[in-house]
């Protein structure tokens, strides 16, 4: 794959940013920072309105460290097409690492309106209503989430530590005996069952 983009590298300035954007992408996804930046730099210079090529550079710059900038990238690739849903999501998280809850908050409940059943943007959602201190809209988000993915141990643990937290303990017993279900071997999850039966 990598051999087959870079032959399109001596391309018109379009196919020069579609390739670098892969390019960079794969990089970034084998781990290889400062090529995947490169590249990102690369297609950016050769279309400075591809939204792709735009948020691969925030992602190269996010996993530099710097959240702020690479927040600017994820906006910039949002001018450029405001349903980029990959560069709204990262917002959403580089506003998380960066603290700005409610920023953070507005960007995936613009994604839920876009990607209603995705579990990655559930998952977002009731993270920062767990954050916000809000547990009972944490739960919602949850149990949203479990329609979708039914059988993930660690978000029905969630669930059971949500509902233990807020003094349900025969819901908490419900969801952390699913979670130990569908994976036996988390030992949070074991000593949590093994108190409650000593109980």
């Amino acid at each position: 794959a990598l051999e087959t983009l870079k032959m399109f590298e001596k391309k018109d300035s379009r196919v020069k940013s579609a390739a670098a954007t892969n390019l960079s992408f794969l990089y970034y996804l084998g781990n290889e920072l400062e090529q995947a930046t490169n590249y990102a730099d690369l297609a950016v210079n050769s279309d400075r309105y591809n939204p792709a090529a735009l948020t691969n550079k925030g992602n190269t710059v996010f996993a530099n460290g710097d959240c702020e900038k690479a927040a600017e990238f994820y906006k910039e690739a949002l001018r450029n097409d405001s349903l980029c849903t990959e560069a709204l999501y990262n917002l959403g998280l580089a506003y998380k690492k960066l603290n700005r809850i409610d920023e953070a908050l507005d960007c995936f409940l613009k994604l839920h309106a876009i990607l209603p059943n995705s579990a990655q943007v559930l998952y977002q959602l009731a993270s920062i209503y767990q954050t916000m201190e809000d547990p009972n809209r944490a739960i919602e988000w949850l149990l949203q989430l479990i329609s979708v993915v039914p059988t993930d141990p660690h978000v029905l643990s969630k669930l059971g530590n949500l509902y233990d937290t807020e003094g349900d303990k025969s819901q908490a017993f419900h969801y952390y005996y699913e979670s130990y279900r569908y994976f036996p071997s988390n030992i949070e999850v074991i000593e949590w069952l093994g108190a409650y039966y000593i109980d």
